[in-house]
């Protein structure tokens, strides 16, 4: 599962120096994030979403790399899943509550949801601090069930860089068992941290979808353990893509990978019984009363593509060797 592989179809470098000013802009329910004086992305965490999300994503040129609906309306762009916004983290069964669904407000769609729909709430707006080099944004979240009973904490920190000619988030999101019960994070494909992609992402469409064990395509990917995967394409005739790795410390690493062909990939660590297609499976795992499970994972937005090499300087770079 470690063993590295060249990809062809990736053929630039990233120098691994930060080189920009982080700047935060907050405004009502959001924050933006600029880096080098550019737009990067915008934290959203207002009511009105069901669960805080980062939307759009962009390359250090500019170009939007994730979906825009719903947030955007784009002519011809791709309008399922809505709740698919950008970089977020959700998970699909919290003791029997769905975080990654959500509801459409229409009773006759909802009441086929397979578990009741909960939501993700911002206890306060997040704490931020911009640098010469790095800014870091943290977000303290309630996990809410449908009886607006407090199950346990979400903690979400994220830590923007611009890495040669690479934007780059280095996600740490943190489950607390902190309401006086356990939290089971049951088996199910529909999780953890996921990333919509601009439609131009799509298999279909003529993107390329690969992981760190030189597999390509999401018929080989989905589903199968990985330390990164990665998808590039062509937007407004310049290359692009985004790789996100699993850090070594983190719980199963490496990681099975919810990477479908229509632009939605999920790092998912729990659903073994979809992702083998084997029901006696169970990749559940229990967080204890007081206790809590964290996540670490980068995302690098590239522009002009990456070599094998780069990749390995990131991924070294990201785990400290560890």
């Amino acid at each position: 599962m470690k063993k590295w592989f060249a990809v062809v179809t990736l053929v630039a470098c990233c120098a691994l120096t930060a080189q920009a000013q982080v700047t935060f802009k907050p405004g009502k329910d959001k924050v933006d994030v600029e880096v080098g004086g550019q737009p990067f992305t915008t934290f959203h965490y207002g009511a009105e979403w069901d669960k805080p999300f980062l939307h759009p994503l962009r390359t250090a040129t500019g170009v939007k790399v994730s979906r825009g609906y719903p947030l955007e309306k784009v002519a011809g762009e791709s309008s399922d899943h809505h709740w698919h916004r950008g970089l977020w983290y959700a998970h699909g069964d919290v003791n029997g509550v769905d975080f990654w669904r959500e509801r459409t407000g229409d009773k006759a769609k909802d009441v086929n949801l397979p578990l009741p729909v909960g939501r993700i709430v911002a206890k306060a707006p997040p704490a931020f601090k911009g640098g010469k080099t790095f800014g870091t944004l943290t977000a303290e979240l309630d996990l809410v069930a449908p009886d607006n009973k407090e199950l346990g904490t979400l903690r979400e920190q994220f830590t923007f860089r611009r890495i040669g000619t690479c934007n780059v988030i280095d996600t740490q999101v943190t489950v607390l068992a902190d309401r006086g019960v356990p939290l089971k994070m049951g088996d199910t494909e529909e999780g953890a941290l996921g990333l919509r992609f601009a439609d131009e992402f799509r298999q279909d469409r003529g993107a390329i979808l690969s992981n760190s064990d030189g597999l390509v395509g999401t018929e080989k990917i989905w589903g199968k353990r990985a330390v990164w995967v990665d998808y590039s394409t062509t937007i407004q005739n310049e290359k692009v893509g985004i790789t996100i790795f699993d850090h070594p410390r983190n719980p199963k690493h490496p990681t099975y990978w919810h990477a479908r062909g229509y632009g939605l990939c999920a790092a998912n660590p729990f659903g073994e019984h979809d992702f083998h297609g084997d029901k006696t499976r169970d990749g559940s795992v229990t967080i204890p009363r007081g206790g809590s499970l964290s996540f670490r994972y980068r995302v690098v937005i590239h522009s002009g593509g990456l070599d094998t090499n780069a990749l390995k300087r990131h991924y070294a770079s990201f785990s400290g060797g560890k």
